[in-house]
């Protein structure tokens, strides 16, 4: 039986990807961050969300897959994600379909002039 979590910026299956469908699966989970590419993303900001996610995982080893467990996981990567925003490391993607500032605000820097 396919298991999901979904926030707004974290998609999470017990399925496989192939030939670009969801196969259910018992044995692996599948992480789609940012469906809607509403932030903008570097690889290191990427990096680091699929190894919090990895983490997690391993901080459930040995507890039963239910849906709560893997709401748990999806809800701690979402605000996962908002450190990232808030700090800098990734930002709104002004050209989405949808500007919706879920995580807060867009923080601007002002630039001094000297």
């Amino acid at each position: 039986m396919l298991l999901k979590s979904t926030t707004r910026h974290v998609h999470i299956f017990t399925a496989e990807v192939k030939n670009n469908e969801l196969i259910p699966s018992e044995q692996a989970l599948t992480l789609d961050i940012d469906p809607d590419n509403e932030l903008v993303w570097s690889e290191d900001a990427l990096r680091k969300v699929y190894g919090q996610f990895d983490d997690l995982v391993e901080s459930y080893s040995g507890a039963d897959l239910t849906e709560y467990n893997l709401r748990r996981i999806g809800s701690d990567l979402e605000h996962f994600v908002r450190s990232l925003l808030q700090c800098g490391e990734i930002g709104y993607n002004l050209d989405s379909r949808v500007l919706n500032y879920s995580m807060g605000l867009p923080q601007v820097v002002s630039k001094s002039t000297d």
